[in-house]
Formats: structure tokens, sequence, C-alpha cells
């Protein structure tokens, strides 16, 4: 028996239905809200606005939980790679062996991109924003595929541009960072995995031989899955409003892409790099930091502990804390900044007051550790953010085209000035 929800206004009661999901979520559908009593509802920042029905991710913050179309986020980063994950997140299963080779084989034959975007990339100044430039590269892929921008493509078109934005986007991200560092971009290797393959793109140079560590490749192929949806955050909503205006899928990872740079958003696991560094810079005593988080009238917040979300450990932590740990053994990395680091995790993991408060580390935390471990710069950590949310983002867009949402059109309360008379420029 479904349930309605009873508004009384201005003596008269209306009804509106209860929508519950499959895990027990309930929402009111207020879709005729407006219609029925010319009210509408105000929620800054659509806290409390369900925008969609999705399929794809569910979140549970108060309890720690995270699954891909039902699969654990744990089973999924110890059992799975994350072209397989991306395989399951936009076409709704687990591939099979012959699906997913299939897919990979794909994907590897559209790694290279025009060489006429070289002369775009050539464009950018060395010290442009990573960012900018990944977003740029991705929007001007339209221009490339023009048959992209058709609303009504068929399925097999579709999945083409699918199948090239996850194949082409390792190569813009790690031609961002060759553009930064001013070094020759490299050409994808197609005899090497997804992981295998960016890093050798980013890292190798013409002069050196470069051979990419099985175990730095499995850390950041855990952290790609761990990035790869989250549900209905500023960047995926980014990219589902844009979507549906109609607007090609190039044009709507790019906007996704925009929404992400934003320090709110994509931004933490380089504010966490950015904390260790101006601790180390004030002598390096985490004790003394540990001591003004715990003090409510010093503005000093840790950054990377606790989450927005969840309110218990973040389960993606958990997973990422172990390849961090292997990275920084098999690097050896001799860094007081990632030494400040581990002194803050093992304290606020031990220490009553952060462990009563749930102020555990988050993956932004252990991402920034293991992005400073391997050399990459604080402005690349957002790329790499991208890197991993792009099947998220595409399984969101395919969504919201297949179930023919209607074109985002939010409202408003206007709180502006009342009609008034026109005055002359000679009169103001």
């Amino acid at each position: 028996m479904s349930e309605n929800a009873k508004l009384t206004y201005n003596g008269q009661e209306y009804e509106f239905p209860v929508i519950t999901g499959s895990e027990n979520e309930s929402a009111i559908d207020i879709a005729k809200l407006r219609g029925s009593t010319g009210l509408i509802t105000l929620d800054p920042g659509f806290k409390n606005t369900g925008s969609t029905s999705s399929a794809i991710t569910f979140l549970d913050g108060e309890e720690g939980i995270l699954r891909y179309r039902g699969y654990k986020i744990e089973d999924l980063a110890e059992k799975s790679s994350f072209l397989e994950v991306s395989y399951l997140l936009i076409y709704g299963e687990l591939p099979t062996q012959e699906q997913y080779e299939s897919f990979s084989k794909e994907i590897t034959h559209h790694t290279l991109v025009h060489e006429d975007i070289k002369k775009i990339l050539e464009g950018f100044p060395s010290n442009s924003h990573p960012m900018g430039v990944l977003s740029s590269l991705i929007c001007a892929l339209t221009a490339f595929y023009p048959d992209s921008l058709a609303p009504n493509r068929s399925e097999e078109e579709v999945n083409l541009s699918i199948i090239r934005l996850i194949a082409k986007m390792p190569t813009f991200a790690a031609w961002a960072y060759k553009n930064e560092v001013g070094h020759p971009v490299n050409y994808p290797d197609n005899r090497l995995d997804y992981c295998s393959n960016f890093l050798k793109m980013m890292f190798a140079l013409p002069a050196e031989k470069y051979d990419v560590d099985p175990v730095i490749a499995s850390a950041l192929d855990k952290l790609l899955i761990l990035h790869a949806d989250h549900e209905q955050n500023c960047s995926t909503s980014t990219v589902r409003i844009v979507g549906s205006s109609q607007a090609s899928i190039y044009a709507s990872i790019s906007a996704g892409i925009n929404a992400l740079w934003g320090p709110l958003h994509g931004g933490a696991n380089q504010s966490v790099i950015e904390m260790l560094e101006a601790i180390k810079a004030d002598g390096g005593d985490a004790k003394k930091y540990l001591d003004k988080a715990k003090d409510k009238n010093d503005p000093f917040r840790l950054m990377g502990f606790g989450h927005r979300v969840y309110k218990n450990f973040d389960p993606r932590a958990r997973i990422i804390k172990k390849a961090a740990d292997d990275v920084l053994e098999k690097l050896g990395v001799n860094d007081p900044v990632l030494d400040i680091a581990k002194e803050l995790e093992h304290s606020a993991l031990n220490d009553q007051y952060f462990i009563d408060r749930k102020l555990y580390p988050n993956v932004d935390f252990y991402s920034g550790i293991i992005y400073r471990a391997l050399g990459i710069p604080t402005d690349m950590f957002t790329v790499m953010f991208a890197l991993g949310r792009l099947p998220g983002w595409i399984a969101q867009w395919k969504e919201m085209r297949e179930n023919g949402e209607p074109i985002g059109r939010p409202r408003q309360v206007y709180v502006g000035a009342q009609e008034r008379e026109y005055v002359s420029m000679n009169r103001r």
C-alpha cells in the first residue's frame, strides 16, 4: 500500500506520494507541488532534494556503506580492475570474460588522439592549471567527432563515444602534466594495461628507460576504483544537468571536470598536502596541530579527516590505507611531509578525541599521500580524481539519457527589487 505525505496550506490539504527506493530510502514526490498549490520548495545547495532516481550507486553515510550496482566497494577494490568496474557502472552488470576482453580491446584501440590536438595543447602556457587543460581537450573532442553533437544518436554511436572517452582520458591527463613540466608528450603504449600505460605516459622520459612498478600500478588501479562514482555529488549532478539539455557527452563530461576543479569538491586531497606543507614550514610539530584541531576556539581544521557524507569510517579509506602503506614501503620515500602525515594518522586513529567524533582519515588523506609519494604535483591531484570519476560520470549521463529525463530547470525565490519606473540617464 503506497503512502502519501500531507501538506496543509491556506486551509487546504494536499497529498503527495512517498516513493521508497530499493534500500528503503524514502522521498516525497513533489513534481506536482507547484501545479497544485502554487508553491515551490526552497533548498539551498539541494541538500535535501532528490533530483533523480538512479540505479548506479548506493551510499549510506551513517553506516559507512558504498556499493556500485549492489556490489560492495570492498569486494570490487579487492577482486576487480578499474576497467571491469567501469564496465559495471556503465552497463549495469559485471562483464563476462568475453565482454571484458572486447571492452578492453576497444579501449586500447582508441587510446591515440588526433595529432591536431597537440597543437591545441601547445597553445597553453606551461603555468596553465592542468584541470583547465584537461577540460578543454575533452570538450575539443566535439570538434574532432562532430557526429557526437546529434541528440538522437544510436546506441552503437553512443557506445563509441564512451569508448573514446575512457581510452583518451589517460592520454589527455598525462599530456596536461607534461605541458606543466615542459616535457615532450608520450604516446600510449598499447602493450600495457590501463594504469601502467597511464603511468608510462606520465613519467617516461625520452632519454631514460622506464619500467612500470606493479605495486604502484596496482595502488593506482585501486584509487581509481574508489573514486569511480559517489552518487549525486556536485560534478555528477553537473554532468546530468548539462546532459539533460541534450549536450554531447564530451561537453557534459567537460562540465563535470570543471565542477570537480573547485576546491570544495575535488581539491580535498590537494588541501591535505598543503596542510602538511604548512605544518612542516612551522617546524613539523604534528602534536601542536593536533592540539589546535581539538581547540574549539582555534579556526584550524585537519584536512583529510572526517567526511561530509560519511558519519562513520569512510569505507574507501580502509582499502586505500593498505595501498598507501605498500607504496611508501616499496618506494622507500624519505619525505618529512609524509612523516608528518603518518604521525597525524597514528594519533587520529588512537586519540579518544578523534575516535569519539569519528574524525578518521578519509580517502582524500591517503590518496594525497600516494600521489605525493609518486612525485605527482598537487595541482595534478584533481586530474587524477577526474580520471577515476570518469566512468561514474559516463554511467550517470547514460542513465539520464536512457530515462528520458527532462531538461534540468531549478526554481528560485526572487528577493530583488519590485517593479520600478525607468529613470533617464540625465536624471540619475
